[in-house]
């Protein structure tokens, strides 16, 4: 089991990609380590976050717009590549669980700024 782990880890692609998720927490840690340092406080840090959260709407939207965009293209190379019925019922039920995903978080979060 632990020769399995370890050829895992060493796989190019999934130590890419373990890479690239312990490099975003690291940042958002420090982007929140930064911000209460700043301000003073994690009150202050808190306030701040509630102040600009339109902002943070707005740039989760365009994000989520870029998202689309790009899975549209993908799905249209994905569909000429493979256009079997059973590629394109995998998409639908990973485009409903996104969707249920997205409402669920975006839901969340405005049940906690209320």
């Amino acid at each position: 089991m632990n020769a399995a782990w370890l050829r895992w880890l060493c796989n190019r692609r999934a130590a890419r990609a373990l890479l690239w998720t312990v490099l975003l927490m690291a940042a958002a840690v420090a982007a929140n380590v930064a911000g209460i340092y700043f301000l003073g406080s994690i009150s202050g840090w808190e306030q701040w976050l509630d102040e600009f959260s339109g902002f943070f709407l707005l740039w989760r939207l365009c994000l989520y717009g870029a998202t689309a965009y790009g899975w549209r293209w993908m799905r249209g190379r994905l569909l000429a590549r493979q256009p079997d019925v059973a590629t394109r019922h995998r998409l639908i039920r990973t485009e409903i669980a996104a969707v249920l995903a997205l409402v669920t978080l975006e839901g969340s979060l405005l049940m906690q700024n209320m």
